[in-house]
């Protein structure tokens, strides 16, 4: 099958037409929205607490441990949704595959509980 440069331009326009009209709305509202400014609107504010002493403290590295595991066996849900349903056609090899990754997943599973990276202090 011989492709050529012009087979892409649906691609481009649409990609363009996209970014464009993301663009121009930014600009639109930039120019066409109110602009008042007060005291109370500079203002910090989160969940209705107001601020207290500085925003940079530093966060524990476990709460980033345990949001990088939750993504990594959400990941592993996404690949097995597909190998369930594929089962009976990929066959001993598909089990075998899947076995191993698994496999490997438990074996990090299991390394982080060692490591105690899903216990709070």
């Amino acid at each position: 099958m011989q492709t050529n440069q012009v087979d892409y331009f649906p691609i481009f326009m649409q990609m363009a037409l996209a970014v464009g009209f993301v663009v121009a709305t930014i600009i639109v509202s930039n120019f066409l929205g109110p602009k008042r400014q007060s005291v109370n609107k500079d203002k910090n504010f989160e969940c209705g607490i107001e601020s207290v002493g500085n925003a940079r403290i530093p966060f524990s590295v476990k709460y980033f441990l345990v949001a990088i595991l939750f993504v990594l066996f959400d990941v592993e849900v996404i690949f097995m949704y597909p190998w369930a349903v594929n089962f009976r056609d990929m066959g001993f090899e598909g089990f075998y595959k899947m076995g191993i990754f698994m496999l490997l997943l438990v074996v990090g599973f299991f390394y982080v509980i060692k490591k105690k990276g899903l216990e709070w202090e």
